[in-house]
This record gives structure tokens, sequence and C-alpha cells, in this order.
């Protein structure tokens, strides 16, 4: 693991190295991502599953936390991409092909696939208990948010909306669904509750929002949003307050995911020359490297 440059502690934005279809939506619902690490003794513990084409083709891999530890997890000749690691940490979902939904065990064995249509499916995420897992799809025509249980059966449109939905992320509690759509002209953030009711609109600005990621205690959502002129990665409170930036560069720093614990925010970077793994501490000055290979990494998520 290589530690990067330090973030200004006034505005709360890293100062890294500067360098990274038909609807673009559907086209970041396949390869959003994001991945963890820290340095030292701040470190937190636990591993991160994540995409890479290092041995030519994109496939699931597992790293520990201090770049150590590195296994392969699938090898098939259609890409493997964006896994998500169950609740409990036995079961990861992934994409494969750019349009199934597979889960398999945490040791790459037993891989099922979930979907198996011939719509565009994509952007998994568990619930909090791992009963269910909602998704992106547009079976239906539409890019819309769809829920099922974790082995496929009971499906549901929860938006049903002629607008194009899509990067779900569940609340901690299980209650509610934060969920990007241009239903309003262009891509915004919007929260639902668990049943598909009570759509409100959290962003507010002209620009992009991308990828939802809830805060481990429910309160804040990370996101991406190219509002100043790049993708760089945001917090703001639930209720659409407290607006912060952690990342400022001149590359796309995109695909945000939380710590378990809330310390720290990963995300997908091209900052030094290809796409890598970061992360920033949420209260405290720093940035954190933890893929450094010639490849392609992205798509990743942390384990409890």
């Amino acid at each position: 693991m290589r530690c990067g440059t330090t973030r200004s502690a006034a505005n709360g934005r890293d100062r890294g190295s500067e360098s990274t279809s038909k609807n673009p939506l559907l086209v970041r619902v396949v390869l959003l991502s994001s991945v963890l690490c820290a340095c030292a003794s701040s470190a937190p513990m636990g591993r991160v599953a994540f995409s890479s084409d290092r041995a030519g083709n994109a496939d699931i891999y597992v790293i520990n936390l201090d770049g150590t530890g590195l296994l392969r997890l699938t090898n098939h000749p259609a890409p493997d991409t964006n896994p998500v690691w169950s609740p409990d940490g036995k079961r990861i979902a992934y994409i494969r092909d750019n349009d199934e939904i597979f889960v398999m065990y945490a040791d790459g064995t037993g891989a099922v696939n979930l979907t198996n249509n011939s719509a565009i499916d994509g952007a998994p995420t568990w619930s909090p208990d791992g009963t269910r897992i909602a998704f992106s799809s547009d079976r239906d025509s539409n890019l819309d948010i769809f829920v099922m249980n974790a082995d496929g059966t009971g499906l549901a449109n929860l938006t049903n909306h002629p607008a194009a939905e899509g990067l779900p992320s569940w609340s901690p509690d299980g209650e509610h669904i934060a969920f990007v759509s241009d239903r309003d002209g262009n891509l915004e953030i919007y929260v639902m509750n668990v049943d598909g009711s009570g759509h409100v609109r959290l962003s507010t600005d002209e620009a992009d929002e991308l990828g939802p990621a809830w805060s481990p205690e429910g309160a804040r959502i990370a996101f991406a949003s190219n509002r100043d002129g790049d993708y760089e990665i945001y917090v703001i409170n639930v209720d659409g307050t407290g607006l912060a930036g952690f990342t400022d560069n001149q590359v796309d720093d995109t695909n945000p995911v939380w710590s378990p614990h809330g310390q720290y925010i990963a995300f997908t970077s091209d900052r030094d020359g290809n796409l890598d793994i970061y992360a920033v501490s949420v209260d405290e000055p720093g940035l954190v490297r933890l893929t450094d290979d010639p490849a392609q990494d992205f798509g990743a998520s942390w384990s409890r």
C-alpha cells in the first residue's frame, strides 16, 4: 500500500496528482465501483473485493487492506465486475458480461446466475439483513430499480418511471433506498421508501450526480458529481444539507463507498494514469492508495 499526498485541512479536499451506449447512466450502472484502505496504525482490518483486467480480462479479486494476500476469485472469458459483499461477508454479488447478476461464495465457488434474461441488469446492492438484492434493469424497456430475494425469486419493480433510474444504495436500517434518476432533466440523487413509495429529491444541482453510497450510521450519503467540471467525491446529509467535498483534482474520482465504521470513503480514480483504488479519511487529512498496478482496478467493495 502506498500513501498519497495529503488533503487540505482547511477545505477538506485532497490535493493528489492530476491526470481520467446510448444511455450514459446505463453505462455507469455496469462500470461504477469503489474500494477502501487506510495507512499505518489507523488502517482498518478486512478485505476488499474489486475488478481488475490485470490478467487480460476483467475478473474479481480480493486483497487485504494492507495490499497483501491478492487472490483471484473468477476466471471467466466474460467480464466479471462490480463485486458487492453480502452483509455477513459470506457471499459476493457481481455482474457478469455487463448484463447479468451472479452471486458466489466469498472463496469464488458456487456461482449462480440470479437474473438470467436478455435485459441489462447491474448495480446490485444487498439489503442490510442479506435477504434481498436491489439492482438496476431495463427489462421493462426502461432503466428502473428492481428488488429480488437473494435467491433471485420475488422480483418487483420499485420505480416504474419513464425516466432512467439506477445505481441503488440500501440504507443501513433497511427502510430506504437511494438512487439516481434523470426525471428532472439531469442525473440527481433521490431517496425512496423500500416499497418504492415516497420519492424525495436529495441533490439539486444542474450537474450530474452519480453513485450514491449510504454511510454506515445512515445520516449521510456520499456521491460523485461533475458540478466542478470533472467528477469529484461529495458527502451530503440525508436531509439535503451539509454538502462537503472530499476530492479536488483534474481527473474523475467516482464510485464512493464507506468503510464499515464510516471513517473512510474509498473511490476509483485515474489520477496516476490508470484506474486504481484510493481512499480519503472523513475526519483527518490524508489520501491512501490501495492498488498500484498497470492494469485497470475498479468496481470494489469492502468486507465487514
